[in-house]
């Protein structure tokens, strides 16, 4: 077999040479040209390195397909979702046998009633290669519905109205938005917001009045600092329509009265550098969610209504230095806090009337737990979501008066010879290089001995505090019953042990997010789960920079890694503010224009860091039409490994020319990128069915 892979000759890009110039330093980009999508060249270089993949990967086509199918039979195909109740109406999602899409229907008042389809996205979606919709809004009278299409995974939707009674869709079509809109109270008011064209930032909210030429509409917000994105929803309550306005360091909003959409938003609390909040309204009040005055896991203040800034906050919930709030749920007589404690979800329950404060009981170490959609205000009913690593995903309805629970629907695994009993999950640390302790949630089949040659499928993501949690997957059994071990590496940059965890992580201490996951497989070697020869690694996008800094760092360590859409040009793509994310994302990273962040970033940029040494088997996934991690990126990051590596591993590069950063929309098409990814796993195992 190995043979045959030699005889097929890899793609070689064109080197023309590109200074980059900046702080009196200069650095040569021999791949520069790979950023014009416009250029026949770029064009034909993709299709020759999709070619050579293709060539690569004959051999397991077979067994990808045997995978995709063995995943699909585990999908429940004729499935729906548990109804959740809104305005009089039960809305529901349900999927078809066979059909790639879903269906969104409703019922009025019961679920013996009959059903209403409103969008049949199989239908909508012919003709198509990728669609996706997203933001449906109902009236407040029930009567339309707006939504957002894309059709070409560029993450830029045409928002469009519903006639719900007529079912016709109205002939107004609003380009260039997030998908999303919110309606005031007179039923034919919309606010919604519009992305920047070129750089796809979110800065602009509109008023459209229905039945009017979007070109007329109304501008009522105009963010104009490039770090911040701006958003328009409705509270729960339904009483007030919000302006948001964030950066990854602090937000501000502004409130109308949805009654009253044609008079003035009203700011809430001017932004500072640093306060981070988030405001919900209950009664006479408003619930504000916030690290102010250095709390750093946040803590829980009200305002009155009338009186919104800063100086009015009185604290609710203060702040604990081991409990990071993460979420807040109002309801009538109840308020919720979605807690971290050491790692682990927990779900608060607290009466208004100050007569019960009570958590959620859970009993291991390595599940995920939290409130699902609640949209009713005037409910006893919470409805949360549990799984773990060994647990199918339950949706339950809990009580909060009488504290009894009713499982609405535990996710199908569509296998006989499935049983939970026959895997075992496990929480380890390992130690970082400057004593830190890093978690490791660890999933496998049972009966499993620690004898150094178990495959270890070993992930993470570890960026803007976004916390991996330990979840079930039906398509990652394919991995456990084939012998892998499947580990998640909680490692810093994400936000599992606390807001700190985050901050550590991040900027100037970004490295740590890489040598973690490198001592965590160090451990996983240690301790005999498996060895350098059986270990494999797989992020995607800023876990495909993680990917990257550990392929440089650390790359004798792992016999195969996979990058899928990888933010790995860092510097270059931090230094161009035309790009899509760019200047939002200087807190994250730092911005290069100052020598400082320039010269760290410079130091770990997987691109930057490319040399002359021997790498694993590497595969590299994008897509063409990414408006998050541009495709130039992988493309130059690939070239240069193949300029320069001095292993005769293999190095595949798969660009998807007609989906973006999420890949295929289709529920049953994205599986077959799964397959791609476990084919290439086994295959280096030697596993071929």
């Amino acid at each position: 077999m190995q043979v045959i892979k030699q005889e097929i000759l890899p793609p070689k890009a064109e080197k023309i040479a590109k200074e980059l110039t900046i702080h009196g330093d200069t650095r040569i980009d021999n791949y520069f040209w790979l950023n014009d999508r416009e250029n026949p060249k770029v064009i034909e270089y993709l299709k020759e390195e999709n070619d050579y993949n293709e060539k690569m990967t004959a051999h397991t086509k077979q067994f990808q397909h045997k995978l995709f199918e063995e995943m699909k039979a585990r999908i429940k195909e004729d499935d729906t979702s548990v109804p959740y109740k809104l305005n009089g109406y039960w809305y529901y999602v349900r999927f078809e046998t066979g059909k790639n899409y879903p269906i969104y229907a409703r019922k009025k008042e019961s679920l013996e009633a009959e059903e209403q389809i409103l969008f049949d996205c199989n239908k909508m979606a012919e003709g198509h290669s990728y669609f996706k919709l997203t933001g449906i809004s109902i009236s407040p009278n029930n009567k339309l519905a707006s939504f957002g299409i894309d059709t070409v995974s560029r993450r830029k939707y045409t928002i469009q109205v519903k006639n719900l009674e007529t079912g016709e869709i109205l002939p107004t079509k609003i380009e260039t938005t997030t998908g999303s809109s919110t309606w005031a109270n007179d039923n034919k008011t919309l606010f919604y917001t519009r992305k920047d064209e070129k750089t796809l930032r979110s800065d602009k909210i509109y008023q459209h009045i229905l039945g009017e030429d979007p070109s007329k509409d109304m501008l009522v917000y105009h963010e104009k600092d490039e770090t911040f994105n701006a958003y328009v929803y409705k509270s729960k309550s339904r009483k007030y329509i919000i302006i948001g306005s964030s950066s990854t360091m602090s937000d501000e909003y502004r409130i109308l009265d949805a009654d009253h959409p044609r008079e003035e938003f009203k700011l809430f609390q001017k932004r500072e550098r640093g306060v981070e909040y988030g405001i919900a309204h209950y009664k006479h009040h408003f619930y504000v969610l916030t690290n102010k005055d250095g709390a750093t896991n946040f803590k829980l203040m009200k305002t009155p209504v009338e009186n919104t800034t800063s100086n009015n906050w009185e604290e609710v919930i203060p702040h604990q230095k081991d409990v990071l709030i993460e979420d807040v749920d109002i309801f009538e007589h109840y308020l919720v806090l979605t807690e971290r404690f050491q790692g682990l979800n927990r779900i608060r329950i607290m009466r208004w009337d100050e007569q019960e404060d009570y958590y959620l009981p859970f009993d291991n170490e390595t599940y995920t737990a939290y409130t699902g959609n609640n949209p009713d205000f005037e409910t006893d009913i919470l409805r949360y979501g549990y799984n773990s690593l060994t647990t199918p995903a339950s949706v339950i309805d809990f009580n909060m008066k009488t504290k009894e629970s009713e499982v609405r629907k535990e996710q199908t695994v569509e296998d006989p010879t499935f049983q939970k009993e026959n895997y075992i999950s496990e929480r380890i640390w390992a130690t970082a290089e400057d004593g830190t302790k890093i978690p490791i949630s660890l999933v496998y089949k049972k009966g499993l001995e620690k004898s150094g040659n178990n495959p270890v499928l070993q992930y993470a993501y570890g960026s803007y505090g976004h916390t991996t949690d330990p979840s079930f997957s039906t398509s990652r059994l394919s991995l456990l019953n084939r012998g892998f071990i499947f580990a998640i590496s909680h490692v810093r940059g994400g936000e599992y042990l606390g807001r700190n965890w985050y901050e550590d992580g991040k900027l100037l201490q970004k490295k740590n997010t890489f040598t973690d996951f490198i001592d965590c497989s160090k451990f996983l070697i240690q301790e005999k789960y498996t060895s350098a020869k059986h270990l494999y690694a797989f992020g995607g996008s800023a876990g495909g920079m993680l990917m990257g800094g550990i392929l440089n760092m650390a790359p004798q360590l792992y016999n195969g890694v996979i990058a899928a859409v990888p933010f790995v040009d860092v510097v270059t793509t931090m230094l161009d503010d035309s790009i899509p994310l760019t200047t939002g994302e200087y807190d994250e990273w730092g911005n290069p224009n100052n020598r400082e962040y320039y010269e760290y970033m410079k130091s770990y940029s997987p691109y930057d860091n490319v040399i002359a040494q021997d790498y694993p088997n590497i595969l590299v996934t994008t897509g063409f039409h990414d408006s998050q991690v541009q495709y130039w990126e992988p493309a130059k990051w690939v070239a240069k490994l193949r300029e320069l590596k001095t292993d005769k591993n293999i190095l595949l590069f798969h660009t998807n020319m007609e989906a973006g950063h999420g890949g295929a929309s289709g529920r049953f098409e994205a599986l077959k990128e799964v397959a791609e990814d476990y084919a290439f796993f086994l295959d280096l195992e030697g596993i071929s069915e």
